[in-house]
């Protein structure tokens, strides 16, 4: 039963794209389970870059199956703008390889609309949403009124429950938020055109992820976001507002504890995130710069979905332990390891001071709060210069950058089976 995970071991943003374009050429299926398009995986192919908000990135191989989990919330604008992308660039899609899960959640104008108006009501406490309405199709969910893919089935049914949604949602935007009303009518025309687009794609996939198990297929999981931003593990309340870490997988796939074969947790050899929130080794200035690029290549850190110049600052081992204690990784992939080129030293957090004790990893879960409270203590290691970029094995590497990686191990306690040391897909070195 080979179940396959690939996890953000940060803020999300880590290049988990890159792993699952790496993995997903032996597996059978690769699912999504979670979150919006409030999440981007970016892939490079030659002179192709490809940035997918909704559809599993493996999808991108023509033998993959891509599935769409029971705990994603779908923006069917966005759904049928991929499909169409993709079918441009020369990729099949069809039901055949997109199955969409029929519990999965749908994400409507309004909920977008919500989105914005709640945060910008917030002031100073903005959480940083992305605007998507991923927080207000959740919290309808929770609330037990959400729309569910399956419903688009039942073309009657789903018109009326469509404008009923859309009629609360506008009331609340205007009595809760003192915005306009908006013409409800013509948007649930729209959306209602747009999710009929998706009839042939949607099913119940626990059968057929299951079937795939146990006929000895590969089963890839394509984790969103990262590990932090987990509503239940993250620096909360400066999360999203799903699970983004191994243990709700199962579930979300419709399918019982099968035992994973690797939990893969990907961290970039820096720290980043968007938005709002505790950052406890966050820089600025001439290195931040370094770290973050000018924008120009699609790989610099600026958000897949939002366009945002990421936070960027030094590793964090704490939280790196932190994140490898809730998912029990077997490995890790360490990406951008060409960026620290350049740098005469490389400084790494290894604990905190906190309230006169020090930390090698939390002893509280994620909250934000209490993280703030913490001070990062660095340990210092010689940087290099060379470029990375033309590596192809572990022994190509300059020996400090060996020894980076090698310091990360030896902190965290488990192997970094791969690095990646550039955008393409031959950037990619098996660890020692």
């Amino acid at each position: 039963m080979p179940l396959d995970m690939v996890i953000g071991a940060q803020w999300g943003d880590e290049g988990k794209g890159r792993v699952v374009d790496l993995l997903s050429a032996y597996s059978h299926l690769v699912a999504r389970v979670n979150g919006g398009d409030n999440a981007g995986h970016t892939v490079t192919v030659g002179e192709e870059t490809y940035k997918l908000h909704l559809i599993p990135s493996g999808i991108i191989h023509p033998s993959t199956i891509g599935v769409m989990g029971t705990g994603m919330v779908i923006n069917p604008f966005t759904l049928v703008e991929e499909i169409e992308m993709l079918r441009k660039a020369g990729i099949e899609i069809s039901p055949d390889r997109l199955w969409i899960s029929d519990a999965a959640h749908l994400i409507t104008p309004l909920h977008r609309l919500l989105d914005r108006a709640k945060d910008a009501a917030l002031g100073a406490a903005q959480i940083g949403t992305t605007g998507r309405g991923i927080g207000p199709a959740y919290t309808d969910k929770a609330a037990r009124r959400g729309l569910r893919a399956g419903e688009i089935l039942d073309a009657e049914h789903f018109a009326s429950r469509v404008r009923d949604h859309l009629q609360e949602g506008n009331r609340q935007l205007v009595e809760w938020y003192g915005q306009p009303a908006t013409d409800i009518e013509g948007m649930a025309e729209d959306f209602l055109n747009k999710a009929a687009e998706l009839r042939p794609y949607i099913r119940r996939i626990g059968p057929l992820v299951k079937s795939a198990l146990d006929a000895d297929q590969s089963v890839l999981v394509e984790g969103a976001q990262g590990t932090l931003l987990d509503i239940e593990q993250g620096t909360y309340p400066f999360v999203t507002s799903s699970f983004t870490v191994a243990g709700g997988v199962p579930n979300a796939l419709g399918i019982g504890l099968y035992p994973a074969r690797r939990i893969i947790g990907v961290v970039k050899a820096f720290q980043t995130r968007v938005g709002a929130g505790p950052f406890p080794t966050e820089l600025d200035g001439a290195i931040a710069g370094h770290l973050r690029g000018t924008g120009e290549n699609p790989w610099d850190e600026f958000g897949t979905t939002t366009g945002r110049p990421r936070r960027v600052g030094w590793l964090d081992l704490v939280l790196l332990r932190y994140t490898h204690e809730v998912n029990g990784f077997s490995e890790l992939f360490i990406t951008k390891l060409d960026v620290l080129s350049g740098l005469d030293e490389i400084q790494v957090c290894t604990r905190y001071r906190r309230r006169g004790r020090e930390l090698e990893t939390l002893d509280f879960s994620g909250d934000a709060r209490l993280l703030d409270e913490c001070e990062p203590m660095y340990e210092i290691l010689p940087g290099w210069n060379a470029d990375l970029r033309g590596c192809r094995s572990w022994d190509d590497l300059p020996k400090a950058a060996q020894a980076y990686i090698r310091f990360i191990e030896q902190r965290i306690g488990i192997r970094a089976a791969y690095i990646s040391v550039g955008p393409e897909r031959t950037d990619l070195l098996i660890g020692a």
